[in-house]
């Protein structure tokens, strides 16, 4: 049974505690998104941390200890968020946290360069519980750009110790182990105050409140949402208490009484909600008048890239350079890693089968071993590890560097007229790499509707398990010759490929809009970050321990039981003939219609649980082969096609469908686990495939 989140932060002060002392107290790690809260997290706690989801919420946390001094303190980096009045699953999960989460105190990161917007998420903290710590993180980036901020008087303001920091130079870190180990509870804090009709109402809920509460919940900040009126997050209060707070009579006749001096204020109840939002505003404003000094905003230098950058007329061009660019890079690559690789298995794999023989293991059982499970795992292992090994490492530096909420930017209009959310951009660029990372990545969008509406698109553009088949097919019969000249127009035409996966993306994410997730599309916030010079070594050792070795191993786990199966269907008879040739025989009328042929439609059946089966589940068919192997040169592959019948328009066509069809096992897994639904999931199946079905028989009607 899952950790409820009153029990998270305890079960990170206790995790491990055979190995070392028990934690002093748990520490909450809270901040806007792009703050450098993890660096602040990594610095803390190093190696010893691990994640997992929130009970019962595809959201990630991550858990960490440090020592200072003997004694181990416990820190939970809660999910990034701009305000406790949530609107997406992570904001959800940091206020519940913060609330109902149980830590002793909260750590609030903000960044110095932008300090007036990030104090609304740490007032709102503070309106909580008044046991924060204020890390003023980005202080040397601030002091490029000409800001200071005088920590020791904003200090001295909120009535909380404030940690100027920066993090990713070491700076502050061991002041903030420090603070938090000398933390000792406060009975209060600076508290944001609102205008004086709303203060009226909040006074008399919150003296009501005091007794009915018995210090589990700050009574003025549940005054506050009960006059704000969120009926989800109260309903939360509720449970967290184990009553029905509006039920009490003392607290219904404070909330008739606090509403009835809202009105004699001549404030309307929907207008609540607002004027705390104005009211946090103007103290964070007011906070940094007195203790922040320079420019505020973009400096005149970010200004103009990013005008640049965000301009249609040059933002679009930029990002399909850069797209081309780490194609070709990726392309270029990983050619000769992935062959090396292949090779190795191939040579482990005859160790493997001399040492099968040697114990006597049946040779049906050897050939289904070496020649099935594991052919088909060392090819996938092969195919896919160098381009995730070369995509991910480059996809992490622009996010890192700041780039990707500008290409989010750039295609929001987009996508909002598609009745999707400009951030479904950022996870189809995840898509590239894995659409199971893809489809996890789905978590950043705010609103549930638009959240699926992305879930079910995402495998619309090629991951990288497929383009090894558009690389191989755009060589063989779009573009031929060597060298680098031909390799930019191959990565050129791959481009044109996932251009129009992207474009098949904005088409299903406006036909779902208009049918079964029907709805407005929402305004998101898209903070466009400063730019920051990217750590290259940290980010190629997260990309490849969190997204490559993490997509690769659940590829591995779906590949070694599809070898088995392949090999089964190439070898079994029934009636005379092979499995695999009785299916491509009945499949044929069908694959010709859709200018290919038998083979190619059932390699792509027989190739979801790894879409990087596909070209030599082909190639067994074709070459009547019972062995699963792969190709040993581009041009040995481009002859056995011929022969069997290939021209452009089948090459075109076969590709068309590479980028339109089902999703591979791994992601179908993955959208089942994160909708929770198995109609989404079918869904996520046949939307792509019904397209690829359409735009193939267009095609090879047209051109065929």
């Amino acid at each position: 049974m899952g950790l409820t989140l009153r029990s998270v932060g305890r079960a990170a002060a206790k995790e491990g505690e055979t190995r070392e002392a028990p934690a002093q107290l748990t520490a909450a790690l809270a901040g806007n998104p792009n703050v450098g809260k993890s660096t602040v997290f990594n610095g803390l706690t190093g190696l010893h941390q691990h994640t997992g989801n929130w009970s019962g919420k595809t959201v990630l946390t991550a858990s960490g200890r440090f020592a200072l001094e003997g004694k181990s303190y416990a820190l939970v980096d809660i999910p990034g968020a701009y305000s406790l009045r949530a609107s997406s699953a992570e904001e959800e999960a940091a206020r519940d946290y913060i609330a109902f989460g149980g830590a002793d105190l909260v750590v609030a990161v903000c960044d110095a360069g932008a300090l007036e917007r990030n104090l609304n998420l740490a007032l709102q903290i503070l309106e909580v519980t008044p046991n924060v710590i204020l890390a003023v993180n980005l202080m040397d980036q601030a002091k490029k750009r000409g800001i200071a901020v005088d920590t020791e008087k904003l200090s001295a303001l909120l009535g909380v110790p404030v940690i100027p920091m920066a993090a990713r130079k070491g700076r502050g870190l061991s002041d903030l182990k420090r603070a938090i180990a000398d933390f000792s509870p406060r009975p209060y804090a600076y508290t944001p105050r609102y205008t004086q009709g709303v203060e009226a109402a909040v006074n008399v809920l919150e003296m009501a409140l005091e007794n009915l509460l018995d210090g589990k919940l700050n009574a003025r900040f549940a005054a506050l949402r009960l006059l704000e009126g969120d009926a989800r997050f109260l309903e939360k209060i509720d449970d967290f208490l184990g009553f029905p707070l509006r039920e009490r009579p003392e607290a219904a006749k404070a909330l008739g009484q606090a509403r009835e001096l809202l009105k004699s204020a001549g404030i309307e109840e929907a207008e609540v909600g607002d004027l705390l939002i104005s009211g946090i505003f103007a103290c964070s404003e007011a906070l940094c008048r007195e203790c922040v000094r320079g420019p505020s905003g973009y400096g005149e230098r970010q200004l103009r890239v990013d005008r640049f950058l965000t301009r249609r007329a040059t933002g679009i061009p930029v990002m399909l350079l850069l797209l081309a660019l780490i194609f070709f890079i990726t392309i270029k690559g990983a050619n000769g890693p992935s062959d090396l690789l292949y090779a190795l298995f191939n040579r482990a794999g005859e160790v493997m089968r001399r040492g099968l023989v040697s114990a006597g293991a049946p040779d049906r059982l050897t050939e289904a071993l070496i020649s099935g499970v594991w052919r088909v795992l060392s090819y996938v292992t092969s195919v896919m590890l160098p381009p995730m090994a070369i995509f991910f490492p480059l996809f992490t530096l622009l996010e890192d560097l700041g780039y990707l909420p500008r290409v989010a930017f750039d295609l929001d209009a987009g996508f909002r007229r598609a009745g999707a959310c400009g951030k479904q951009c950022l996870t189809m660029a995840m898509g590239f790499g894995c659409n199971a990372a893809g489809v996890v990545g789905c978590r950043i969008i705010d609103s549930r509707r638009e959240r699926l509406i992305a879930v079910l698109t995402n495998s619309l553009v090629p991951c990288n398990g497929r383009f090894p088949i558009l690389i191989a097919l755009i060589t063989l019969f779009l573009v031929t010759g060597h060298g680098a000249g031909s390799a930019a127009l191959a990565a050129l035409a791959l481009t044109g490929f996932i251009l129009a996966g992207v474009a098949a993306t904005f088409l299903a994410s406006w036909a779902l809009s208009r049918t079964v997730l029907r709805g407005e599309p929402s305004s998101p916030t898209l903070e466009l970050p400063p730019f920051r010079a990217p750590k290259v070594g940290e980010v190629i050792v997260r990309s490849l321990l969190d997204r490559t070795l993490f997509v690769l191993g659940r590829a591995a786990a779906v590949a070694a039981p599809a070898g088995l199966l392949i090999w089964l269907t190439a070898n079994v008879r029934v009636g005379g003939v092979t499995v695999l040739h009785a299916v491509t025989g009945a499949l044929d009328p069908v694959g010709r219609f859709l200018g290919m042929d038998g083979v190619i439609l059932t390699a792509f059946l027989l190739g979801i649980p790894a879409n990087e089966t596909v070209v030599p589940i082909m190639i067994m068919a074709y070459a009547a082969s019972g062995t699963f192997q792969g190709y040993e040169s581009v041009s040995a592959l481009g002859e056995l096609l011929r022969a069997n019948g290939w021209t452009a328009v089948t090459a075109v066509c076969t590709a068309l469908f590479t980028v339109l069809h089902w999703p591979c096992a791994t992601t179908l897994l993955t959208v089942r686990k994160e909708t929770g639904s198995l109609k989404w999931t079918v869904l996520a199946a046949v939307l792509p495939a019904l397209m690829g079905v359409f735009v193939c028989a267009l095609v090879a009607h047209v051109f065929g």
